[in-house]
């Protein structure tokens, strides 16, 4: 139990530095046009394909950071 608070707390902060990271790139408003367009379950893959699920310094994406990173980006208007 306590790795899965663990690993949930970890997406909860890392998340929102994903949708940052996202926002700053160079095609942003194409790319959340792109990723809006993407059948949801493929969606994560997007993210995580587009390197921004990525955080700098790191050699992996955390599990679930991609899927929370994606959902907070199609909250956005």
């Amino acid at each position: 139990m306590a790795d899965s608070t663990a690993s949930s707390a970890v997406v909860a902060a890392v998340a929102p530095i994903c949708v940052e990271q996202f926002q700053r790139s160079a095609d942003a408003t194409d790319n959340l046009t792109a990723l809006k367009k993407t059948d949801s379950w493929q969606q994560a893959a997007y993210v995580e394909k587009g390197g921004w699920a990525m955080m700098p310094g790191s050699k992996a994406v955390h599990s679930g950071v991609p899927q929370a990173c994606a959902a907070l980006l199609n909250s956005l208007k």
